[in-house]
């Protein structure tokens, strides 16, 4: 009906209502004007009445709700979609004519672009559209090849796609490994293999694992993984350089397995981000040397992190947990702990509390403690936003420790002396949490099996904004008070063991070697120490090594000084490289999300600088480096992958070509675009009592009907 499959109308409430309320207003409406003082001509009734009827319609139309519902089918006619790999890997030279082998297929394919509702797509760095009489302008120049774009494109699409074809070389140089949103998506998938399977002669360097982060005059390793093909027994030679400069060289003999790792000792003299680099040697008949070097960054931090440990007395606690922190050779562990109400075990200096990174109170402080070294700490938690660890050891005064007030992670009352004995008992939603993690699958188990401790009998309760981690377990029976709880808010961190005698839990025998005790203070440490690294204003490039001509992807972070997202920011960012400088500025996506992109043609190494600010006012400042163009990753690799295109097309239900033998690849498609034909439901509501005419329309009835009466003197 009107083109319609279907018209319904429905209304809130039953349909009888409607009927008996249109009769009972004709019927009211009819003897309101029966008799009338002055009597008026029969016509003039007759619209008084219609006016009136009409104008109570309305609004029982918009009492009843009524909705109109009009659907309509729509016929989708299905599309083949062909993606064309334009990356800069399809002009590697392996003997196949590669680019040739591309143009000839897609002359092939585009004869066929009507009959079989073909389209065209390039990709590499991203997607586009191609129209056929622009098949000749694919140069093959994107930096990067991401075949995740092809299936994001694809999922985000509203045709009714028949199937994809892929001619491409197959080698990810951008973005994730596409199988699993391949097979998701329940398209066939069509790869015609471009370049050449065979093995070539050569050496390459495969990867390089290392610390992302590293503090300086700590020696660290750097391990790099070397494959060779048919060069067996000879000598390369591996230099390592940082920020171009070199730095030392290993000697090297090729494996006769055709992969083997190498070792460097890193030792960093100069705090901050660096650009390092692995080199080997090439040696005659490789095929390529473009993979002899691999270029990655890391971040050196100032020193050691200085660790200060306040003790009321001597304890069990804190040998314990000084042994653990002494274990690790980026920790410097100092201590100030009292003996008697004026002697300390080694000199009293509060120059170590103000060099303090993190603080451990343990059973601090007490009665005795010097009034001028807990205001020292005091101050140095509260104002100088320091974290610190917190144990009730033997010897703590409540009283005194409740003095720091919010920033304790958690509150206390009704302080019964005496202790009771409890276990922990890790809460369910913690086992992710960081601070409790051990290399053991049944975490909760060995949690929750560790020795008692002693509890003071005081009620303890966690602060809103506080985690609780652990709860204590009496006789086996869980009771809703905390045992361990953290604490992250406004820029402020802090971790509280609420009993004495953790120590017992270093004794505890668990399974495979596992050392509960000495992860967690380990953890601890660093979940507190994360805090430092914590910036309101986070800009980040999306890899550290780009081809020239590619996009590089700025993302950013803004948070005020209480971490709620800031989204009104204005973000700058000034990139350089020696007399070469651009500028971006980053659009806001989401609460406190920003992003921006840039195409850098030249190459080099480049420095950014990022502001953001907020009516002239800087809320703070983020910096980095990134590389373009020093190492083609798209050159890396000369080998079609035809392991994946091969896993890609048997997976989804399609099949895998090598250019010489794809003509049966048109009857397939011919065959899917004859059967994939879709309808597509449209509906469409609309409220008929919703729009405001129809109440307008109602009080102008009205209205006409008051002026009529008037215009013939009637009461």
């Amino acid at each position: 009906m009107f083109g319609y499959e279907e018209v319904n109308l429905s209304i809130a409430y039953p349909l009888i209502y409607f009927l008996i309320a249109l009769v009972l207003f004709g019927l009211y409406s009819y003897y309101v004007y029966r008799y009338t003082i002055p009597q008026i001509e029969k016509y003039k009734k007759a619209m008084l009445v219609t006016l009136r009827v009409s104008a109570l319609l309305i609004l029982c139309v918009i009492l009843f709700e009524p909705i109109l519902t009009l659907i309509t089918k729509q016929t989708l006619e299905p599309s083949n979609l062909v993606f064309i790999d334009n990356s800069r890997s399809i002009k590697i030279d392996d003997g196949t004519n590669r680019q040739i082998q591309i143009k000839q297929i897609v002359d092939e394919l585009s004869r066929n672009i009507s009959q079989d509702n073909l389209s065209f797509f390039e990709f590499g760095n991203s997607v586009r559209e191609i129209d056929k009489d622009n098949l000749d302008s694919i140069n093959f120049s994107d930096g990067s090849t991401n075949l995740q774009e092809i299936f994001d494109f694809v999922k985000n699409s509203d045709r009714n796609i028949a199937s994809l074809t892929m001619i491409t070389d197959g080698v990810i140089t951008s973005g994730s490994n596409p199988y699993y949103n391949a097979v998701n998506i329940g398209i066939p998938v069509f790869a015609i293999g471009i370049g050449d399977t065979t093995q070539r002669k050569d050496v390459n360097l495969k990867k390089v694992l290392h610390n992302d982060f590293i503090y300086t005059q700590t020696p660290t390793s750097i391990i790099a993984t070397v494959a060779n093909k048919g060069f067996s027994g000879e000598q390369i030679t591996a230099k390592l350089f940082e920020d171009n400069k070199f730095v030392s060289q290993q000697n090297l003999t090729l494996s006769n397995t055709g992969i083997q790792n190498i070792s460097f000792d890193y030792n960093p003299e100069v705090v901050g981000e660096k650009k390092l680099s692995i080199e080997l040697s090439s040696l005659n008949d490789e095929f390529t040397t473009i993979n002899n070097k691999q270029i990655f960054y890391l971040n050196v931090l100032s020193n050691k992190i200085k660790v200060l440990l306040l003790a009321s007395a001597p304890s069990p606690d804190l040998t314990f947990i000084q042994n653990s922190l002494s274990r690790d050779q980026n920790i410097e562990v100092r201590s100030i702990v009292q003996v008697s109400a004026d002697k300390f075990l080694s000199k009293l200096s509060y120059d170590i509390v103000d060099s303090a990174d993190v603080l451990f109170l343990v059973g601090f402080p007490s009665d005795k403690t010097p009034s001028e070294l807990f205001n020292l700490v005091s101050t140095k938690i509260k104002e100088n936003n320091t974290p610190f660890f917190i144990t009730l050891s033997s010897g703590v005064n409540l009283i005194r420790l409740s003095s720091l007030g919010d920033e304790l992670p958690f509150t206390f009352n009704q302080n019964i002396p005496g202790f009771r004995e409890v276990q922990p008992y890790l809460l369910p939603e913690a086992l992710t949490n960081p601070i409790v993690q051990s290399p053991d699958q049944n975490l909760q188990q060995v949690w929750n099996n560790l020795p008692p401790v002693l509890q003071l009998n005081t009620i303890f309760s966690s602060r809103i904004e506080s985690k609780t981690i652990a709860q204590i377990s009496v006789n086996n029976n869980i009771v809703n008070t905390p045992l361990i709880v953290s604490r992250n808010f406004s820029g402020k961190r802090s971790i509280a063991v609420l009993a004495k005698d953790i120590w017992k839990w270093k004794l505890q025998v668990a399974p495979k070697g596992i050392e509960v005790f000495d992860n967690f203070i380990v953890n601890s440490l660093r979940w507190l120490r994360a805090n430092e690294e914590q910036k309101l204003v986070n800009i980040k490039t999306s890899r550290k090594n780009f081809s020239q001509g590619e996009r590089i992807e700025f993302y950013g972070e803004v948070s005020d000084e209480s971490l709620n997202p800031v989204s009104e920011a204005n973000i700058k960012v000034e990139i350089s490289s020696g007399t070469n400088k651009q500028d971006l500025d980053l659009q806001n996506v989401g609460p406190g999300l920003y992003e921006g992109a840039i195409v850098i043609n030249d190459a080099g190494d480049y420095n950014y600088l990022a502001q953001a600010e907020i009516d002239e006012k800087i809320l703070g400042k983020d910096q980095g480096s990134f590389n373009i163009g020093e190492i083609d990753i798209e050159m890396i690799d000369p080998v079609m992958n035809y392991p994946l295109l091969n896993l890609l097309a048997n997976e989804t239900g399609g099949e895998f070509y090598f250019p010489q033998n794809f003509n049966s690849l048109l009857e397939k498609i011919k065959l899917l675009k004859e059967n994939s034909s879709k309808e597509k439901i449209i509906t469409s509501e609309i409220s008929l009592w919703s729009d405001t005419w129809m109440l307008v329309i109602a009080i102008l009835l009205f209205a006409l009907e008051w002026f009529i009466r008037k215009r013939n003197g009637m009461l």
